[in-house]
């Protein structure tokens, strides 16, 4: 197998655009939750979310071209096209067959179905915008970065809920390995604060319905009542080693473990025992021939559900034993609230800053635990210490378990 690394990063977050600027807010412990401006909360169970503030498309990409994209897609451009300046790759100077994009969408864009099903209920079924379906469809966001950025060698779009963002990379990571391409832009991009959206996860009580924007995010919390939506973008570069290094490039970390398992449980509840996400994390880890011992930190799924947080817990207990005890543990959605299925990948991006900087971001607003929740979450301030080893779990609808380990490079 050839080696994958980390030489590019891109992030639309909803506490800064841009790499450095996400980060910047991570370890100042900001958060982005505030009342919905979107559109009219007025009988909704949810009134918080994570929307992204001063977002202009104009600064990533052609106008004509950003008009004819959804906000999802524009946000996939925006990351894709920052992670590739900061990879610095030239692609006059690849082979565009041999460079891929792997960008995908959990959703797509619901926004366009409520305009055009408003419009065909009014107007008729003539007046539907003739762009509707490429306006929707998810996979539109790895067409549309192909095309801004002159990618045509593998590009797929991974579709797995809220585990997206992890498979999205971690079946990036597996071709280049396996030799089918060099380069590859992986990633996902997620804008779903629309009425469908935040009224259909309302509807399954899975949204925290919490009015306070101290107090709505708060994984592992023993008050957490679900999670808060909200949206951007997460896309790295990955490239196999050699070809990363006869550019000299800046090798950020290397991506040595990815798990990839079905729960095959339940269409929304992880199993109870966590042995679908342990069997995930028990991979990753064997791939990346490292001790359970030697991990230095577990970015978790970390939804701030009742049963996500609780079986996730039993599922890392379940898949390092006694050493769980000692791994710290927080969830970056703690800050950013849940990007569906760009969470996977905004994360890992904060997993790889943390390999690159030594720190370690807590549970922000996490004041007390229960029961079985009894890891080392991370309270109060963060960690600054070396960090050689990080974990990365997701967790989707429909049983889907991913996990990604990467390290610092050597």
């Amino acid at each position: 197998m050839r080696r994958v690394v980390v030489t590019g990063m891109g992030a639309v977050t909803p506490i800064g655009i841009g790499v450095e600027n996400f980060w910047n807010s991570v370890k100042e412990k900001r958060t982005g939750f505030d009342k919905i401006t979107k559109f009219d909360t007025t009988g909704f169970k949810a009134s918080l979310a994570a929307e992204i503030k001063d977002f202009d498309p104009k600064e990533f990409m052609d106008f004509k071209a950003a008009r004819r994209m959804e906000l999802f897609c524009q946000y996939a451009v925006a990351a894709a096209a920052e992670a590739m300046k900061n990879a610095g790759i030239d692609m006059e100077k690849e082979d565009p067959y041999r460079v891929g994009c792997y960008v995908g969408s959990g959703i797509g864009s619901l926004q366009a179905m409520e305009r055009e099903h408003k419009r065909l209920l009014e107007r008729g079924a003539s007046r539907i915008n003739p762009l509707l379906v490429p306006l929707m469809i998810s996979n539109m966001a790895c067409g549309n970065v192909s095309i801004q950025l002159g990618l045509k060698g593998k590009s797929l779009n991974v579709v797995t809920a809220c585990a997206t963002g992890t498979h999205s990379i971690g079946e990036a990571f597996r071709s280049i390995q396996i030799g089918d391409a060099d380069v590859i832009v992986a990633g996902v991009t997620e804008a779903a604060i629309c009425p469908m959206g935040v009224g259909g996860f309302s509807a399954l009580t899975a949204l925290s319905s919490a009015t306070d924007p101290k107090r709505c995010s708060i994984p592992f919390d023993k008050d957490r009542s679900g999670f808060v939506m909200g949206e951007g973008a997460g896309v790295v570069i990955l490239e196999e080693l050699s070809h990363a290094q006869a550019r000299n490039a800046n090798i950020l970390a290397e991506v040595v473990g990815y798990g990839c398992t079905s729960d095959a449980y339940h269409i929304t509840s992880p199993a109870e025992d966590g042995e679908g996400a342990a069997r995930a994390m028990s991979d990753a880890v064997a791939e990346a021939n490292i001790d359970k011992t030697e991990l230095t930190y577990i970015n978790a799924h970390g939804t701030g559900t009742h049963h996500n947080d609780l079986f996730e817990t039993r599922a890392i207990k379940l898949a390092f034993g006694e050493a769980a005890e000692n791994v710290p543990v927080s969830s970056t959605k703690s800050m950013v609230g849940h990007l569906l299925g760009a969470a996977g990948a905004v994360e890992l991006i904060a997993c790889i800053k943390s390999v690159t900087d030594g720190y370690l971001h807590p549970n922000v607003g996490l004041t007390e635990t229960e029961d079985e929740m009894d890891l080392q979450y991370i309270k109060g301030k963060g960690i600054e210490t070396e960090v050689k080893t990080v974990l990365s779990n997701s967790l989707g609808f429909g049983g889907h378990n991913a996990t990604l380990l990467v390290k610092k490079f050597s």
